[in-house]
């Protein structure tokens, strides 16, 4: 009788009932099926949240954990060598250097290679650890750091310290690409491929490069260096150059070296990487051969975003678009939606880095 009781009494408390309730009679046979299953109920319910909680912690994290470091690792040792070696096609790779601030511009810059059936030969040079992983993560092997990483938080402000550390590194990164042995076209991610730009590489020159003035040269415009501005030397763009591993073209890229060594910046002159890049081709052109890509397929950001008489006039010319002449990325990302140039919103799946 006791064990009934006790498990009476057991049942009334599971059910939040009143176990002096007339409504009970001490001598009622005890329900153990509905004991069973409610005290089984409860015990399920324990048991989900137990594993709800813990369970992600057993096993199997771990291995995740231990895999995500060993990826990382893996691309932390990475070296550009392996990196070239990797995307390199007919010898050629296609170089861009990226700090995480730039990503979307990365973004929108590769879809239209991918349009050009490009893609595969371009090499990201991450500026810091999070824009290497997060490359490779989604396209691996295309994305290399060569240490140390300069600072991240700094580096994409015009202007500032941290952009000349960032810009200064370039021509070391193509000086070593040219050392093993490939030919390198470097972009800067603020523009857009509307042709394949290789057909415009004619001939077996060292140096390839764009000028950076606004001004409307004729269509048969000469292709030698153009003569010094105002400054003393020229106005050529730093943001797009094709180089061959010749000695002329490594001569160039050491000289940069060079000017941006003894020029360095500071809080009266806030320098960047292109006037050293000038003085180095001012400074060795007489041993160089150098080549001026013709303005209707490469113009300046102060030239196609300002004068569409010019625009229509060359129109179908056109091959990379550099939406320079403005600064700040809002500016930026406006301009290139306002010319339909912004297509990251509308074409990301055709992006290697997706959306």
């Amino acid at each position: 009788m006791s064990y009934f009781l006790h498990q009476r009494s057991l049942h009334n408390i599971l059910s939040n009932r009143n176990p002096t309730s007339p409504n009970d009679s001490p001598t009622d046979p005890p329900k153990s099926t509905s004991i069973f299953s409610k005290t089984t109920l409860l015990l399920l319910l324990s048991l989900l949240v137990i594993l709800g909680v813990f369970a992600p912690w057993i096993g199997t994290p771990q291995s995740l954990f231990t895999a995500s470091r060993s990826s990382q690792s893996r691309w932390k040792d990475y070296t550009l060598a392996e990196a070239a070696a990797n995307v390199a096609k007919n010898g050629t790779v296609i170089v861009c250097a990226v700090s995480q601030p730039y990503l979307p511009f990365l973004n929108n810059w590769l879809i239209s290679i991918v349009r050009q059936r490009r893609h595969e030969q371009v090499l990201v040079i991450a500026e810091d650890y999070a824009t290497l992983y997060e490359v490779n993560g989604k396209w691996p092997g295309h994305a290399v750091l060569v240490p140390p990483a300069p600072d991240a938080q700094t580096a994409h402000k015009f202007g500032s310290q941290g952009f000349f550390n960032f810009t200064s590194r370039r021509p070391r990164h193509l000086l070593q690409i040219l050392e093993l042995g490939y030919n390198v076209m470097y972009n800067d991610v603020d523009m857009v491929w509307l042709a394949d730009p290789f057909s415009y590489l004619q001939g077996k020159h060292d140096v390839y490069f764009t000028d950076d003035m606004a001004a409307v040269k004729p269509l048969n415009h000469s292709h030698d260096l153009p003569p010094p501005g105002k400054k003393g030397r020229t106005y050529i763009c730093s943001c797009m150059i094709y180089l061959r591993p010749t000695s002329g073209a490594k001569l160039v890229l050491k000289k940069w070296i060079e000017e941006l060594q003894a020029q360095p910046w500071s809080r009266a002159k806030k320098s960047n990487d292109q006037p050293a890049f000038n003085w180095a081709l001012n400074k060795t052109a007489g041993q160089v051969d150098l080549y001026l890509l013709p303005q209707a397929a490469f113009p300046t950001g102060g030239l196609y975003f300002k004068n569409q008489t010019w625009v229509q006039e060359t129109k179908g010319m056109h091959a990379i678009i550099h939406n320079n002449y403005i600064t700040g990325f809002d500016k930026k990302i406006k301009r290139f939606h306002d010319f339909g140039l912004w297509l990251v919103d509308e074409h990301a799946k055709e992006s290697p880095l997706g959306r």
